[in-house]
C-alpha cells in the first residue's frame, strides 16, 4: 500500500486576533511575557511553555526539538540539558540557534534567533534542587543522546541509583545544567485572514534598543 496522503485541502481561517504597531511595547520581552499570558489564560495549550530548539549539529546538519522554557528575564531565555547531549556538543561548536514558540489556539507563533551560553553554576544548581527526586535521578541515570541497548538496560541502571542515594541528598551533575539564549531578534507572527498575517520582527541594535520593522506574510 502506498504510503502518501495528499494535505493540500487543510485550511483554516486565522481571525483571532492582530498585531499592529500601535499597540506593542518597545520591547519584545514586554510583548512575549503578555502574549505568554495570554496563551496560559487561553488554557488551550498542555505546556505553553514548550519551545522549540534549532541547532546546526557536528553533522553539519541542523536538528530540531522540543524543550521546556524554564524562565526568562530582559536578558534572555533560560532552559536545561544535558551539556554532554547532541544538542550540548551542537551549541559548544556553534552557540548561535533559534528557538520558536507556536500557540495554535491563539493563531501565533515566536522566533526567537540568538546565541546560547551556559548560566552560573549556582543558578544551575538552584533549579536542580528544585526538581523533584525522580527527576534529578533521571538527569544522571541518563548519557542523553547516547545509543542505548535496551530499556531495560536503563531502568536497571536506575534501580542502582535509586538505592545508592538512598537517604543522601543528590547533586547536580556537571554535565547538567542550563543555557540562555540571548536574542538578536524575535518575531512575532499573529494569523490574520486570507494569509496576510502579521508579522513584527524586533532586531537588537546595541545592549538596550530593539529596531522594529513589519514583514511581508
Amino acid at each position: 500500500m502506498k504510503s502518501e496522503k495528499d494535505l493540500s485541502d487543510y485550511r483554516k481561517v486565522y481571525q483571532k486576533s492582530e498585531l499592529l504597531e500601535t499597540n506593542i511595547p518597545d520591547n519584545p520581552i514586554q510583548l512575549f511575557q503578555t502574549w505568554f499570558y495570554e496563551v496560559e489564560k487561553s488554557g488551550g495549550v498542555d505546556e505553553a511553555n514548550a519551545m522549540t530548539i534549532s541547532t546546526i549539529g557536528l553533522d553539519g546538519f541542523p536538528k530540531n526539538r522540543v524543550v521546556l522554557l524554564k524562565k526568562y528575564t530582559e536578558e534572555g531565555f533560560i532552559f536545561y540539558t544535558n551539556y554532554n547531549s547532541e544538542k550540548g556538543k551542537a551549541i559548544a561548536a556553534n552557540p548561535n540557534l533559534c528557538a520558536s514558540f507556536f500557540w495554535p489556539n491563539i493563531e501565533r507563533q515566536v522566533i526567537i534567533k540568538g546565541k546560547a551560553e551556559k548560566i552560573a553554576p549556582n543558578l544551575s544548581d538552584g533549579y536542580f534542587e528544585s526538581r523533584p527526586r525522580g527527576s534529578q535521578l533521571g538527569a544522571i541515570v541518563s548519557n542523553q543522546s547516547e545509543v542505548l541497548s535496551s530499556r531495560e538496560e536503563l531502568e536497571l541502571k536506575l534501580k542502582d541509583l535509586e538505592e545508592y542515594y538512598e537517604n543522601k541528598e543528590i547533586q547536580r551533575p556537571d554535565y547538567w545544567g542550563g543555557y540562555i539564549i540571548k536574542p538578536v531578534s524575535i518575531e512575532f507572527w499573529q494569523g490574520r485572514p486570507n494569509r496576510l498575517h502579521d508579522r513584527i520582527r524586533f532586531i537588537l541594535q546595541n545592549e538596550y534598543d530593539w529596531k522594529i520593522e513589519r514583514l511581508n506574510p
